[in-house]
């Protein structure tokens, strides 16, 4: 079942073609002031209304539209148009002259190389015995907004770095520390060159490539899914049907996986859910360390840095692939085969119960189906997957490996702001924040947002022997009410409910959030980081749905003020009570490395669940059949 998947019907909300971003794209060049040299930040499906998505029904005629961000590299801001890709036009163009466009992909060998040709920081490698240019790197990190007047109106990237003992070589093993750059990405013109500092540069090997393992382990045998009568779901381009659940998947450059319409039973759970931005603040006050605080979805897009998967090996079992189309800085489209990964796992007993006074036994086993891509972003490597159960439970996975970012310390003197990994490697303390957007559609778009907290009462009259507690409801009315942290201490957790239909028992049909991973941000709201950062400082938003208010850090992240966002957008206090929700959980990992993060990483997790309560009648896994696996045996 591997192989891409074609897209044979087009709904409202699959992904742009690369027909209709080659389209888009010539109809910004022919259609805005000096079109012809413009560069494309992005190009992304310009999602229709609600109404009209809800309405349609295969072989209706669609208005496909795309929104497109453009800019020049001889002028500051960025040129958002919409345009009409069934009209063959531009509808709006506006000229936002302080927006700053992301990183592309192609820049970040643009800033090293033009880091790597400049005469001041090639002296300073020389001071440091380093003399073959060819085997230093210089990271490019978004440089964020520190009030250098230097940088004023300039697109930059900072740079970190490090040196191989030879071509193939780990770079990490070999931090250069206290020498940075900062780039004018537009123009390759190098601002600065800092050269501080004398922490000798590491030299011990710590490679993992397969190419020097010098021992491998012989005690592992092979472990195959077999899927002998196929898979349980069915994918219509980008329509996707497993068991009573049905959604459609959706990709693009910004944001890659997203989620639309998803549904189960025939009955609307989430409009749309996605994870909108991943932000990782360092806490290391050193040097240029204050500067590792990068927003990896708004600054340099998770879509465009998402890997194209290999079977066998990054997806194992019976897998359908879909490729995705998207746009490069010049206006061409660049697909990335096998970008999504869609195949089902086994997930052990479902239920069981051994009746002892009969002597029956019933059991049934669960499955569960993955949707899944893996994005790299400079060291670091994010598995994104979202987990459908059958029981009604959504579940979000991060998977985050690859290999921690690393700086030199003076042998067995790490300080109080990182751990040695290795002698003379040092891995800072850091964490990752992430936040889902959750477009709520529990029965339907009225829903409510409900706080829900386990308390103890008191010992008493009421409470004689010490052993009642209770959980209460809260109803969050408003979106100042909304902003919310989670509490280990009551289990606390948030509840959708339907403002319409009722369960069994006549409450509320309703979903849950369980806040499984939330994270304590450590970095200052007043700091410069902090300011761009609000949403991090709840672990809960709800807002009221306005289609423009897409991202949490505001719509341009590179180099922002912090202005725009979550904290902005609930000034005006909207009502939430039996109205359209977006709920946004922000969670994460907070991540004090180990030696054994080091040399590569293994994979370490967070995410959140979305749990149906009172949503079915039962536990909607009743009908499951009861089987026995004929491809089990005794081992030996």
């Amino acid at each position: 079942m591997d192989g891409t998947t074609p897209i044979s019907e087009v709904y409202p909300l699959s992904p742009l073609t690369a027909e209709e971003i080659q389209e888009a794209v010539a109809l910004i060049r022919a259609g805005i002031p000096d079109g012809a040299s413009a560069r494309f930040e992005m190009v992304e499906l310009a999602e229709p209304p609600k109404g009209v998505v809800r309405r349609f029904r295969p072989g209706d005629p669609l208005n496909r539209e795309a929104w497109v961000n453009a800019y020049h590299i001889d002028r500051p801001g960025v040129t958002r148009c919409r345009v009409s890709l069934s009209e063959g036009k531009v509808v709006s163009q506006t000229h936002l002259p302080d927006a700053v466009p992301m990183i592309a992909p192609v820049e970040f060998m643009e800033v090293e190389n033009a880091v790597k040709a400049d005469p001041r920081f090639v002296a300073a490698c020389a001071r440091r015995g380093i003399t073959d240019m060819d085997l230093v790197t210089a990271d490019p990190w978004s440089a964020g907004n520190f009030g250098i007047a230097e940088e004023a109106g300039r697109r930059v990237s900072h740079v970190f770095c490090w040196v191989r003992n030879e071509a193939n070589d780990h770079q990490y093993a070999h931090p250069i520390d206290g020498l940075n750059a900062t780039v004018d990405i537009n123009t390759g013109e190098v601002l600065e060159v800092r050269d501080v500092g004398d922490v000798p540069i590491p030299k011990a090997p710590w490679n993992y490539d397969r190419r020097y393992q010098e021992v491998v382990r012989q005690d592992l045998r092979p472990i195959n899914v077999v899927q002998p009568e196929g898979v349980s779901f069915t994918l219509e381009g980008h329509r996707l049907s497993w068991a009573d659940w049905t959604l459609q998947i959706g990709f693009n450059a910004r944001e890659g996986l997203t989620l639309h319409d998803i549904s189960i039973a025939g009955r609307p759970v989430l409009y749309r859910a996605s994870i909108v931005e991943m932000m990782v603040p360092y806490g290391s006050p050193d040097g240029r360390h204050p500067r590792k605080n990068v927003f990896d979805v708004g600054e340099y897009g998770i879509g465009r840095l998402v890997n194209p998967l290999e079977l066998g090996c990054d997806c194992l079992g019976a897998i359908r692939y879909i490729d995705a189309a998207l746009n490069g800085r010049d206006g061409e489209v660049e697909t990335i085969k096998n970008a999504i990964c869609i195949h089902e796992e086994d997930m052990g007993v479902a239920w069981k119960h051994y009746d002892f006074r009969l002597d029956t036994t019933e059991v049934r086993r669960a499955r569960r189906l993955v949707i899944s891509t893996i994005a790299t972003v400079g060291n670091y490597e994010y598995g994104y997957y979202w987990y459908l159960h059958l029981d009604g439970t959504i579940e979000f996975e991060i998977k985050a490996t690859g290999v921690i970012n690393t700086t030199a310390c003076e042998p067995g003197k790490p300080g109080p702001y990182g751990v040695e990994v290795v002698p003379g490697v040092l891995g800072q303390i850091h964490q990752h924040t992430f936040c889902a957007r959750l477009d709520w559609a529990v029965d339907g778009d009225a829903n409510t947002a409900v706080e829900c907290n386990t308390e103890a009462e008191p010992m008493g009259p009421a409470n004689p022997y010490g052993n009642a507690y209770k959980m209460g409801e809260t109803v969050l009315a408003s979106e100042a009410e909304a902003c919310r942290k989670a509490d280990q201490a009551s289990h606390r957790y948030w509840k959708f409910k339907s403002a319409e239909k009722t369960g069994l028992t006549g409450l509320p049909t309703a979903y849950k959030l369980l806040p499984t991973d939330v994270v304590t941000p450590y970095i200052s709201p007043d700091g410069p980081s902090g300011r761009r950062a609000g949403y991090t400082f709840q672990d809960l938003w709800v807002t009221a749905y306005d289609a423009e208010e897409r991202f949490p850090a505001g719509e341009f992240v590179n180099a922002s003020d912090g202005s725009d966002g979550l904290p902005a957008f609930v000034v005006g206090d909207r009502d939430l009570v039996g109205t359209d929700l977006v709920a946004w959980h922000t969670f994460g990992l907070h991540h004090i490395p180990r030696p054994e993060d080091f040399p590569v990483q293994p994979c370490i997790t967070c995410g959140f669940k979305l749990m149906p309560v009172g949503f079915f009648d039962d536990s909607h896994l009743r009908d499951l059949p009861w089987a026995r696996n004929a491809a089990s045996c005794h081992a030996g």
